[in-house]
């Protein structure tokens, strides 16, 4: 047994020695290939000295292998060895500032733990490799050509660098969801043979740069996801090859120019969620080729133009949230390919025509919360309640009966007399309504009876691929709702994870506690909250469910998308078993996103929503995480529709509920009797950021009676900051040492930005509700932390 022991310590330790030879032999080969050291620093490089003692060398502590090749600003001359990838453990290379050039060697491909790549100012020329970890790069000052690294869904930070119009030859430039900050240079422009350029979800601000239109090969024009603002420039009309352009989701004004839809190579056009306004130009009916075309969420007037009937590829057509009046216009008969259309929320009027249920592919049609009138026609789709929706339209009548709406009464001649029409009129709904009321409850007894499901009427469930479950179905996708798939619980309610056999994917399905005292209420308050709203950091509801379950007993369920990564209050407090799971828990930056996710989808239901909405618990359990660890907010069944109270005391948004929320998390005025506002949310929002950053909740056993969170925070902020952080982040910031990438966060920009994120949950959890921050202004405030710590 010794003898076996002492053969695997000896094997182990050769290995490590082979490892270790191979890393040393790739820098004597890196220095080899370096022609001019005017300052002597490679004069280390030698087998005199462990290389881990070398200039520029660091190595990782456990494993004692090159984590880090620095060689910045030594006045190096020569060209980069290809054995630079046999360093398998490095995480960073910073070459910047001197004269390396010729090509960056295919090799470096193979390091899968680079983060960081500096080779700014240089005369590096070719840039031919797929850098699929890579957190940072810096690579202006030299004459890079070649296919552009591919570098989404990652972290690189700081400003799109002016250098980067020097990229001449460069084919596609793809920078999606990371973390930029700042404007486009208008040197962009000079990418006159660039043909794809995606700068999705990113931070980036300013104007769109009129230089864009310089770019006349470009095919793909994604710049959506942002806070862009200004007017869509005309110079993108230049770009006639372009056939996708997305500029949704940002923060655009003025009106869309008429010369953008003479673009007719346009197969995609986003436009959704800016301030646009004026009318729609007639020129789009130009738009020959266009497939999907969106302009809801802006501020659009005036009659939907004729000549949109002329694009008769169209598949989406979004058009709600706007302001349009008028009619629909005959020549949309025209549009034979259309799958999706939304008009809802605009000023629509005039007969829903019937053409529209002819229409051979429509599957979601949302006319819903016009000023349409008159007969509901009952062709094509209009017979499934599933895939249309006409709600909030008062003067309809007729249609389906799921729509329970009004007979269409007949006109009634102006000569007949009048006491003549009243005894036609009064004395058969004399007769009418009893029976009428006895048959509506029979029907209600026998519907009880027969288990039947009925979907409640939903704005919401009608505008997404919705998907109608019976309760046999939900009871089969969680196999009887096993305790093995209870992936939550509530105070209403039980969240199981289900997979769907009808539509093949994974669901999380909310079952409601309908003996718990207000599961009723919550349940419809939840649908009701749900119904109308839309954004992308709040939680997507696939279906509703409202049966009987094996028992006879109601049953009433909420099916949402599954979020793989769970809760926040998981990654935030695991148990010993969800700590093995995920190995890894929430760093700096990721906490930092999420947070801003929370306060992005705060601003939209306090500011963005017709009328705000105080969702009344926001928490960590609430907070829910996809695989990106991008947050949406879940749990809608305390929230409600608020009023604006125009006191000149204060201006708050009010909504007259009892005391709602979980303990901890509620603001104070709720326990004096106060009504529930807006800023009771932005109070809730306080606590959770001071929770994510200190890992101590509310209700931690370390506070009394006469102590707090905020207490915590508050009397620790102004000295002691590092000591009141998350040990968890403490832990990754000195793991993460071990490069110069990381290590670039010096004790004061970090104390600083700590402070920062505090001061902001101090400020929102402030006692009094007229001194708490406005949402927008937090999110203001976290961006520019964010920023400051990449920048660093």
């Amino acid at each position: 047994m010794l003898t076996r022991l002492l053969s695997l310590s000896l094997f182990l330790l050769l290995a490590s020695a082979a490892t270790n030879e191979t890393d040393q032999e790739a820098l004597l080969q890196i220095k080899d290939l370096i022609s001019e050291d005017p300052l002597g620093v490679l004069s280390s490089w030698n087998r005199s000295l462990h290389f881990c003692h070398w200039h520029g060398v660091r190595c990782s502590r456990r494993h004692q292998r090159v984590a880090v090749l620095d060689l910045s600003a030594l006045k190096l001359e020569g060209s980069v060895s290809p054995h630079i990838g046999n360093l398998t453990f490095l995480r960073a290379i910073f070459l910047e500032n001197n004269s390396f050039h010729g090509t960056i060697p295919e090799e470096i491909s193979r390091l899968l733990h680079l983060r960081y790549l500096l080779l700014q100012d240089n005369a590096f020329q070719d840039l031919g490799v797929t850098l699929p970890n890579l957190r940072g790069f810096y690579g202006g000052g030299n004459k890079f050509s070649g296919p552009f690294p591919t570098l989404d869904k990652n972290y690189i930070s700081g400003n799109i660098p002016q250098e980067f119009g020097n990229l001449y030859n460069l084919g596609a430039l793809y920078l999606s969801e990371n973390m930029l900050e700042g404007s486009i240079p208008q040197s962009i422009g000079k990418l006159s043979n660039l043909q794809g350029l995606r700068i999705y979800k990113c931070s980036i601000s300013g104007q769109i740069p009129l230089s864009i239109g310089n770019m006349t090969r470009l095919s793909v024009l994604d710049l959506g996801g942002n806070m862009l603002q200004g007017s869509i420039p005309v110079t993108l009309s230049n770009i006639s090859s372009l056939e996708e352009l997305n500029l949704g989701d940002n923060l655009l004004s003025g009106t869309i120019p008429e010369q953008v839809f003479g673009l007719s190579s346009l197969i995609i056009l986003y436009l959704h969620q800016n301030h646009l306004t004026g009318q729609l130009p007639h020129q789009v009916g130009s738009l020959k080729n266009i497939g999907k075309f969106t302009i809801a969420a802006n501020k659009l007037t005036g009659e939907i133009p004729k000549s949109l009937g002329d694009c008769v590829v169209l598949e989406l057509l979004y058009m709600q949230d706007n302001l349009f009046e008028g009619t629909i216009p005959s020549s949309f008969k025209q549009l034979k390919g259309i799958q999706d259309l939304f008009m809802s929320y605009n000023n629509l009027s005039g007969h829903i025509p019937s053409f529209l249920g002819e229409l051979p592919f429509i599957k979601n049609l949302i006319l819903s919360h016009n000023m349409f009138e008159g007969e509901v026609p009952t062709n094509g789709v209009f017979r499934n309640i599933t895939a249309f929706s006409v709600v909030g339209n008062v003067k309809l009548c007729g249609g389906i009966q799921a729509l329970e709406l009004p007979t269409c009464s007949q006109e009634i001649p102006e000569n007949k007399n009048k006491a003549v029409l009243i005894r036609r009129i009064l004395i058969p709904l004399g007769i009418i309504i009893p029976v009428f009321l006895l048959l509506a409850c029979l029907w209600a007894i026998l519907s009880r009876i027969r288990g039947s499901t009925k979907e409640i009427p939903s704005e919401l469930s009608l505008q997404i691929q919705h998907l109608k479950l019976s309760y046999a179905e939900l009871f089969q996708a969680t196999d009887g709702f096993c305790s093995t798939n209870l992936i939550g619980e509530g105070s209403f309610s039980s969240v199981y994870q289900g997979n769907l056999d009808s539509a093949n994917k994974i669901v999380a399905i909310k079952v409601l506690n309908l003996q718990k005292p207000g599961a009723r209420s919550s349940f419809l308050a939840e649908c009701e909250a749900l119904r109308n709203l839309r954004h992308r950091n709040l939680v997507k509801i696939i279906t509703s469910c409202s049966s009987i379950d094996l028992k006879g007993s109601e049953f009433k369920a909420l099916v949402f998308e599954y979020m793989p990564n769970g809760t926040l209050h998981n990654w935030l407090h695991p148990s010993s078993s969800e700590q093995q799971q995920n190995g890894d828990s929430l760093n700096l930056v990721q906490r930092l996103s999420i947070a801003i996710d929370v306060a992005s989808a705060l601003d939209y239901l306090q500011h963005q929503c017709e009328t705000p909405i105080a969702h009344c618990d926001i928490k960590p359990s609430n907070i829910l995480l996809d695989k990106e660890l991008c947050a949406y907010i879940g749990d809608f069944g305390l929230a409600t529709v608020c009023s604006t109270t125009t006191a000149q005391s204060n201006h708050l948004q009010t909504c007259s509920i009892g005391i709602k929320g979980t303990i901890g998390y509620v603001a104070p005025e709720y326990g004096m009797g106060g009504e529930a506002t807006v800023q009771g949310d932005v109070y809730s929002y306080g606590i959770l950021l001071l929770e994510m950053f200190t890992g101590k909740g509310p209700t931690n056993s370390m506070f009394t009676v006469n102590s707090s969170l905020h207490n915590y925070v508050q009397t620790t902020l102004t000295d002691q900051v590092l000591q009141i952080v998350d040990p968890q982040i403490r832990l990754q910031m000195e793991d993460e040492n071990e490069t110069k990438a990381n290590c670039k966060y010096s004790v004061s920009t970090l104390e600083n930005g700590l402070r920062s994120l505090f001061q902001v949950g101090l400020l929102c959890s402030a006692e009094s509700p007229k001194e708490r921050m406005d949402i927008r202004d937090v999110i203001v405030e976290l961006h520019a932390v964010r920023g400051a710590l990449l920048r660093a």
